[in-house]
């Protein structure tokens, strides 16, 4: 999704005043740096779990270090980064989520099945298991439910016997290895109708290594309860998955909990969030022609209306 738009709809909370905004997936900092120019008296927190991005960020951000905070974190911890720096509300947050073009073009990140490289897709190399790891340890059945629910697979448990099959004679550890697998085991008509057959599949281990879904569970609420007022939430999310979890999210906050049957609403049970989106905006077509990476894109905003109770 176009960076106008994002910034369009941060606007409102952000113009002609001393605002915090929290960019939970800063990147390269690219969102970062067009709003911190767009607004000279705008503090930035910028969150990321890959060191080396916020290396590269912290260098294109550099012109306004003064008015921004650097933090080697994952997005569900952004109530204790909050509550660190001192910051009782914040008038924005920003999620782009998924995998950064920082990520998916080093070849030794193992994020894409279009380049040999050692099945790694961490995002935070520093800590976890990787991808590898996670094919030659999980039993079939775990493996399966990782790549029906996090790659909605409909071959999972196919890949999963396969895996098992091949680990057993020797360790898979290069994406070449598994793209070679995957070419054998997903069938070819269903190749032809459903794009590359690792695409799922790589998918799934990506959301499994770094606990992508259950990361933006926790973080969701806490964005929302970390915005003031007048504050605004916008997400970029890349499959249905994620989608799910912020249309569940943003809608539950705007609405109601007063019962149906009462005529008048009770205190403290109105909507806390007004939607600023109708549905999920999706990319234009030129947008799409520029930049085929942000096909999948569905955005979603939201303006604080009220406290919680």
């Amino acid at each position: 999704m176009a960076l106008p738009r994002v910034a369009e709809l941060l606007r409102p909370a952000l113009a002609d005043r001393p605002a915090v905004l929290v960019d939970a997936t800063l990147g390269l900092g690219g969102h970062a740096a067009a709003l911190l120019a767009e607004h000279p008296r705008l503090t930035l927190v910028g969150l990321d779990r890959d060191p080396d991005a916020l290396a590269m960020a912290g260098r294109r951000l550099a012109a306004h270090a003064d008015r921004v905070h650097l933090v080697h974190a994952v997005y569900d911890r952004i109530a204790d980064v909050i509550g660190e720096l001192g910051l009782p509300r914040v008038d924005g947050v920003l999620f782009d989520l998924g995998v950064s073009s920082l990520q998916l073009d080093a070849d030794e990140r193992g994020f894409s099945y279009s380049r040999d490289a050692d099945l790694d897709m961490r995002m935070d190399p520093t800590t976890g298991p990787t991808a590898a790891e996670v094919l030659n340890s999980y039993p079939v059945p775990q493996l399966t439910r990782v790549l029906r629910e996090y790659g909605e697979e409909r071959f999972a448990g196919r890949i999963a016997a396969a895996v098992a099959r091949r680990r057993a004679k020797a360790p898979l550890r290069r994406s070449s290895e598994l793209v070679e697998l995957l070419y054998e085991v997903v069938p070819a008509a269903s190749r032809r109708t459903g794009g590359h057959p690792a695409k799922r599949t790589f998918q799934a281990l990506r959301i499994e290594v770094n606990g992508e879904l259950d990361a933006l569970r926790a973080a969701l609420p806490a964005a929302v309860d970390a915005l003031a007022v007048g504050g605004r939430i916008v997400v970029l999310a890349y499959h249905s998955l994620e989608d799910r979890m912020v249309k569940r999210e943003l809608a539950a906050r705007a609405s109601s909990r007063t019962p149906v049957d009462l005529p008048v609403e009770l205190p403290g049970h109105g909507p806390e969030l007004r939607l600023l989106t109708r549905g999920a905006e999706q990319a234009s077509a030129e947008e799409i022609s520029e930049n085929p990476r942000a096909a999948p894109v569905r955005l979603r905003a939201a303006e604080r209306i009220r406290e919680a109770a």
